[in-house]
C-alpha cells in the first residue's frame, strides 16, 4: 500500500482545522512519558496522555456510558470509540482555553496505538513530526520497566510474563505505526541516552518546525 493511500488527501480547509501535533513513539520503558511530561511544563506545548483521557473521563455522557460498558466487561474498547472519547476531551479542553490549539503544539503520548487509530487520527490532526525512541536492548527496557514497576508499588507488573507481554504487544500493534507515517517525518532518538539529550534533540527538531517559528511571534 501506498502512503498516499495510507494518508488521506485533505483540502486546505481541513488541514487548517486539523490541530499541529508532534508523535512520541517507542516501547514501555523507552521514555516517552517522561518526556512529554517534560515538554507539556513548557509554554507552548500541550502533553495530552491517553491514559489521562480516560481518568477524567465524564461517565454520565453518552461516550463514557459506551466505555463504561466495554471496560466493566474487561474489553478493548474498539478504536473508533477510543478515538472519539480523546477527541471530545481535547475539545472541551479548548472550550475552557486551557489548550489553545492555535498557539499549542499537542504532545501525543500514548495514542494513536496501533494504525487504525492512526488513520483515525489524522481527520483530527496534524502530525508534523514523529519521535520513535528507540532502544533495540530488550533487557534494558525489561529492567527500567521492572524498576518503575516496583518504585510505583506495583508488584504484578515487575513480573517477566507482564513485561514480556507489554513488549510484544508494542512489536505487533504500535511499532508498525512507523509505517503509516512519512520515512521523512520520523526521527529515531536512541532512548537508552540521558533523558535531558534525548529531551535536547526532541526540542531542536521541534523548534525548527514551520507552526512553532510562526506560532512563536510576538503578536
Amino acid at each position: 500500500m501506498s502512503l498516499n493511500h495510507r494518508f488521506p488527501k485533505m483540502s486546505r480547509s481541513d488541514q487548517f482545522t486539523r490541530n499541529p501535533a508532534i508523535l512520541i513513539l517507542g516501547a514501555p520503558g523507552s521514555g516517552k512519558g517522561t518526556q512529554g511530561k517534560i515538554l507539556g511544563t513548557i509554554p507552548r506545548f500541550f502533553h495530552c496522555a491517553c491514559g489521562d483521557v480516560f481518568r477524567s473521563l465524564d461517565t454520565r455522557t453518552p461516550l463514557g456510558m459506551k466505555f463504561v460498558e466495554y471496560s466493566s466487561r474487561g474489553e478493548l474498547v474498539p478504536d473508533e470509540l477510543t478515538i472519539s472519547l480523546w477527541k471530545a476531551q481535547i475539545d472541551n479542553l479548548a472550550d475552557t482555553y486551557i489548550y489553545k490549539p492555535d498557539i499549542d503544539l499537542l504532545v501525543l503520548d500514548g495514542i494513536p496505538r496501533n494504525v487504525r487509530q492512526a488513520e483515525l487520527l489524522s481527520q483530527h490532526v496534524d502530525v508534523l513530526r514523529v519521535f520513535h525512541l528507540s532502544c533495540p536492548n530488550r533487557d534494558e527496557l525489561a529492567r527500567r520497566m521492572r524498576k518503575r514497576a516496583l518504585k510505583d508499588n506495583r508488584i504484578d507488573d515487575a513480573s517477566d510474563l507482564v513485561i514480556n507481554q507489554r513488549i510484544a504487544t508494542y512489536e505487533a500493534e504500535t511499532k508498525p505505526i512507523l509505517e503509516y507515517y512519512s520515512s521523512s517525518m520520523i526521527t529515531d532518538i536512541d532512548a537508552t541516552h540521558q533523558p535531558v539529550k534525548v529531551l535536547s534533540e526532541i526540542i531542536q527538531q521541534v523548534t525548527s518546525l514551520p507552526f512553532y517559528q510562526e506560532s512563536s511571534k510576538p503578536i
